[in-house]
């Protein structure tokens, strides 16, 4: 049964927690929540097995978080303050694809943070404002309410064959009930253009991980080398996995070393 959070403006966080030892928050990517994303829900297990406690939550305006009167990066980063009290600062961050760049906004807001870890943020070139555009046209069609072309508007830039899978797939309903929560990660997304990265990351003390598959692809490397190159204490590296996913016991395994390995 799911336990809820309640975060600054009222709105109810549902989650779970397994295991005992450092508190870790699952900070989730673009369409996922507990259940529609087995694959962490998996990986959540083996980390709290290998002893830490481990929270897995919806993110605002998905699963049983669905309920909320808006869908900011602020909100999102008020959630995360209230999930990390339930846990016990300082936590550390799993921020998997533009849930990573939750993370690291997270982290550069302040809350009390152990570790990030990072996997494939899809970053796009500094100071760019290919982000910013793109925020607008989302909130656009947000606005629209046209729920189907939400999501493919969020997905026009992936492989084609990711777009035309989902709307052939039994999961696009949920896909498009959770249209609004996207703006949290575009606006995330955007968020890393808007200054020098160096400046936007310089408060982060945690020691950070950022992560990419072995076959992934082209805006993944350089995105990571980005992190490692302006978080302050933070490296780079590459596991086997492909396609923007990976394996839950490969991951479980990673995270465990690195949280294990911290002063």
């Amino acid at each position: 049964m799911s336990s809820f959070a309640t975060s600054r403006d009222g709105t109810r966080i549902a989650y779970d927690i397994e295991g005992s030892g450092p508190p870790v928050i699952l900070v989730a990517g673009a369409m996922q929540f507990r259940g529609f994303d087995p694959t962490t829900v998996a990986m959540a297990g083996l980390l709290a097995a290998r002893g830490f406690s481990v929270l897995n939550y919806d993110r605002r305006g998905r699963g049983e978080s669905m309920e909320a009167p808006s869908f900011t990066l602020a909100d999102t980063i008020d959630d995360l303050r209230a999930l990390s009290a339930v846990a016990g600062g300082p936590v550390a961050l799993y921020g998997n694809s533009s849930g990573g760049a939750i993370a690291l906004a997270a982290a550069a807001a302040g809350l009390d943070v152990s570790a990030l870890v990072l996997w494939e943020v899809p970053l796009r070139e500094e100071l760019g404002n290919d982000g910013a555009d793109f925020l607008d046209g989302l909130r656009a069609r947000i606005a629209s309410g046209d729920a189907d072309g939400t999501i493919a508007y969020f997905m026009k830039d992936m492989p084609p064959q990711w777009l035309e899978g989902a709307r052939n797939g039994p999961g696009w309903p949920v896909m498009t009930s959770m249209g609004p929560s996207l703006e949290a990660d575009s606006e995330s997304l955007a968020w890393t253009q808007s200054a020098p990265r160096a400046e936007l990351w310089a408060s982060i003390e945690a020691p950070t991980l950022a992560l990419v598959g072995e076959q992934t692809l082209p805006i993944m490397p350089p995105a990571a080398e980005s992190i490692a190159a302006n978080v302050p204490h933070a490296r780079k590296e590459t596991l086997p996995a492909a396609n923007h996913s990976w394996d839950p016991e490969v991951m479980a395994a990673r995270i465990a070393e690195f949280l294990a390995r911290l002063p």
